[in-house]
């Protein structure tokens, strides 16, 4: 380790590396450790990243608006209650593993005694280990014996195949997806005793199979299920049916395998898991695993004098190439594909070309060779830094990171550490830094710390009962092996109610106390277990593929017109083949980014639940949602400015879900005459829509609401906040159960929000169909605090008053 302190360097070598390779600071070698060169002195300073953090301090001022402090934590060691067998330890000793955490230690226990385990515990806090030890202990003793790993996605499969070999005991391993060539197929599936795949694989291309599967199925002993977090919401409703496809395949083999689970911090890790599996799990959470110091920053950019605050992509731009500068290895979490590719484009056009060839941009769409390199690279520390979408969040190793950057709340609390425990692996020290965006959510946390650092992460939201979800998955079940009145208990107490609905349209038949299947062959490809519909392909006018966008959102981000970015490069589309599912782009270089406009309308079907809500009532309700992406706006890059609205003809798209909503009630809606109703309620439904991944697991962008002064059906003001999948996935449920705590944070969102009429940080919504009009900022707190029953909020009604005389 370079020591800390200043020591004398050739002044030749500190010209040079302050003005050829222009760098203030460069990278020690070690991780979470630089040198800072002093030009006068001709010397080098090291220091950690808290001397980084001071000096960073200083040039940011009153953008910091909170600085948390975690202070490193030692190990804690235990014992199994059974040592591990010589060939295990060995391998263990090896890789200089002398010890296992408690966690792993209770992890082994509880596996050895047949139980099913969750372990949630912190990133690269070694739970990797909580299953391997078992499953490897099992093959070693019974080679016959084989074990199903299921990772969400092919880079953690192609990561853990390298973590089993590097073991080196004589287990066979081999990944059976996508990728793997047809000419080997037949060999890992006959060879493998850990055979490592994701949920799409299992859905359609093993499962539908599973006759070529028998005598893996007889013999399996484990599923392995990793980043148990990323299978919520519509997700994670498709993999909890696959599982119960899956328990039910290896029950006709004669096999009950046994579940390891292993997730990233959740609220509700018992309630989940159990609710994904079918089966109850244990909860292993006593993390023992050591962690280095980690500085939390608040970044909120200021306000510029045209009174709007600065872009957070500006600021994390600037930030990024500081850091990169610096020799900082860093990554950069943005919440959207564009985003990302525009903060590359920009860092890379203001680095010097030497180090402008050492970072690249990251996310989903990318074809998996571009993908596999940029990883390669990445963990080799041939790059300085990258700017990654979601897609990079999970489990794989990404080498020693020294920072993470958070541009925008990623919408759980779960996510923030999630993505900020990608820098600082095990006791390196490590620098996270949270950029505020103007929504209302990011604003909110922005005044309002303690909620991050001191409230429990968020329960985790599935709904495997999704009538939408569970019909397409009792179709590909029957099509797998014909039905059962037995099999139909794995899949819940509606699959009872499906069965018989599915035979009466003439998909299933029931024949000698069995369903069979009579549609069309291999069911599960109409499927796809990540969205509501199918994909759309992305290619040039050669037909090249460039990339692909999932079809819930198709019409919004390559609608003919649309500004489609990527790997830095901007295409322009040119035609949207609705029926085949493509668009077709071009290269272009392009001064703009486009913006859809949507018109939206909701209808109630029918009313689940009812419950008092104030001086209002709340209601559950399934509804039926149409929406029209009419026009787009093309804006200038890193700025709001409108240079041009296009009318669009698209087809409408209609969505039956669930939506949580209340009216206001006739003597409120009286006493609010003197505001816009309808920017009232427009209001409320924006900033509450913003609040809402508080209490839920979820994404703003996976819900969306709408609002009405005047509701066709109610006769009244109405608000709606509605999921965005068909059936519903369990969000708007979470959201009608804390309704009441859900308002109030709405409420005090804007109610403290320093702005005079409204912005992004309040009531403005990037993904509002109506541009943001009309919207009522005081109109909203004054319909919040009545229906709320709060006195009267005298500062904005009198802040209103003065404005209009």
């Amino acid at each position: 380790m370079v020591p800390e302190g200043r020591f004398e360097l050739p002044r030749a070598i500190a010209h040079y590396a302050l003005n050829v390779a222009r760098l203030p600071f460069r990278h020690s070698g070690h991780p979470g450790q630089f040198l800072m060169l002093d030009e006068a002195k001709g010397s080098v300073k090291a220091m950690g990243v808290s001397g980084f953090l001071q000096t960073l301090r200083r040039e940011a001022g009153d953008r910091i608006v909170h600085l948390e402090h975690l202070e490193a934590r030692p190990a804690r060691y235990a014992r199994p209650r059974r040592p591990l067998p010589d060939a295990l330890s060995a391998a263990l000793a090896r890789q200089r593993i002398s010890q296992l955490y408690v966690h792993q230690a209770q992890a082994l226990d509880a596996a050895r005694a047949g139980e099913a385990i969750v372990v949630t515990t912190q990133t690269a806090s070694g739970k990797t280990l909580c299953y391997n030890l078992p499953v490897l202990e099992t093959l070693l003793s019974d080679p016959p014996s084989c074990a199903l790993y299921v990772f969400p996605t092919k880079a953690l499969a192609q990561d853990q195949l390298d973590v089993l070999n590097g073991y080196g005991v004589p287990v066979r391993a081999g990944i059976y997806d996508g990728d793997t060539p047809a000419d080997q197929r037949a060999r890992v599936r006959d060879r493998a005793q850990i055979l490592l795949t994701n949920p799409d694989m299992l859905h359609v291309g093993i499962l539908p199979q599973h006759f070529r599967w028998r005598a893996f199925f007889r013999r399996l002993r484990y599923v392995v299920l990793d980043d148990l977090h990323v299978y919520r919401g519509v997700f994670g409703s498709h993999v909890a049916n696959v599982l119960r496809r899956l328990r039910r395949v290896c029950r006709v083999y004669g096999a009950d395998p046994q579940f390891l689970c292993a997730s990233a911090t959740l609220g509700n890790p018992a309630e989940f898991a159990s609710r994904l599996v079918g089966v109850p799990v244990q909860v292993i959470d006593d993390d023992g695993a050591p962690r280095g110091a980690r500085h939390f920053v608040l970044w909120n950019p200021p306000h510029g004098a045209d009174g709007l605050r600065r872009s957070p992509y500006g600021e994390a731009t600037w930030l990024f190439c500081r850091l990169v500068e610096a020799g900082v290895r860093t990554i950069v979490f943005v919440n959207a594909r564009k985003t990302a590719e525009l903060i590359y484009r920009r860092a890379a056009g203001a680095l010097p070309p030497e180090l402008a060839g050492r970072i690249r941009p990251y996310r989903a769409g990318y074809l998996a060779g571009e993908r596999r390199r940029i990883e390669r690279a990445l963990f080799g520390g041939e790059l300085l830094g990258v700017v990654a979408t979601s897609a990079l969040e999970l489990g794989i190793d990404v080498g020693g990171l020294d920072a993470s950057v958070l541009v925008g709340f990623p919408g759980t609390v779960a996510s923030t550490w999630q993505r900020a425990g990608r820098a600082g692996r095990g006791r390196q020290e490590a620098l996270t830094i949270l950029i505020a965006t103007d929504d209302a959510l990011d604003q909110y946390l922005a005044r309002n710390p303690g909620y991050l650092f001191g409230r429990p992460v968020e329960a985790a939201v599935i709904d495997p009962e999704n009538p939408y979800v569970l019909a397409s998955h009792l179709r590909c079940a029957a099509a797998e092996v014909p039905l059962r009145e037995e099999d139909l208990t794995l899949f819940g107490s509606t699959a009872g109610a499906i069965a018989p609905v599915l035979e009466e349209i003439g998909e299933l038949q029931s024949r000698h106390a069995r369903w069979y299947w009579r549609g069309a062959p291999y069911p599960a490809r109409q499927v796809g277990i990540r969205s509501a519909g199918g994909t759309y392909h992305i290619v040039d006018p050669t037909g090249r593929l460039v990339g692909t966008v999932e079809e819930g959102r198709a019409f919004e981000q390559v609608h003919p017109g649309a500004v489609y970015l990527h790997r830095g490069e901007t295409y322009l589309v040119e035609d949207l083949d609705v029926a085949r599912k493509v668009a077709t782009v071009r290269r272009a270089e392009v001064d703009h980014y486009t913006e859809p406009r949507t018109v939206t309308d909701l209808a109630i079907r029918a009313v689940r639940a009812c419950s008092p809500f104030g001086d209002a009532e709340a209601y559950l309700a399934e509804v039926e949602v149409t929406t029209h992406v009419v026009e787009y706006a093309r804006k200038r890059l890193f700025g709001d400015e409108v240079i041009g609205v296009v009318g669009l003809d698209l087809p409408a798209e209609v969505l039956r879900t669930v939506a949580v909503g209340f009216d206001v009630p006739p003597a409120i809606a009286r006493k609010l005459a003197d505001f816009d109703l309808a920017g009232a309620v427009h209001a409320v439904e924006h900033a509450a829509i913003g609040l809402l991944p508080l209490f839920a697991m979820c994404d703003r962008w996976d819900i969306g609401g709408v609002s009405y002064p005047l509701h066709p059906q109610t006769g009244r003001p109405s608000i709606f906040v509605y999921d965005g999948y068909p059936g519903g996935v369990g969000v708007a449920e979470r959201g009608f159960r804390v309704l009441e705590e859900w308002m109030r944070a709405t409420l005090d969102a804007i109610e403290r929000c320093p702005c005079e009429d409204g912005c992004p940080s309040c009531i403005q919504s990037p993904k509002c169909g109506n541009a943001n009009t009309p919207l009522d900022k005081v109109g909203a707190v004054a319909l919040l605090r009545r229906v709320l029953g709060v006195r009267s909020a005298k500062a904005l009604v009198g802040r209103r008053t003065a404005r209009r005389s």
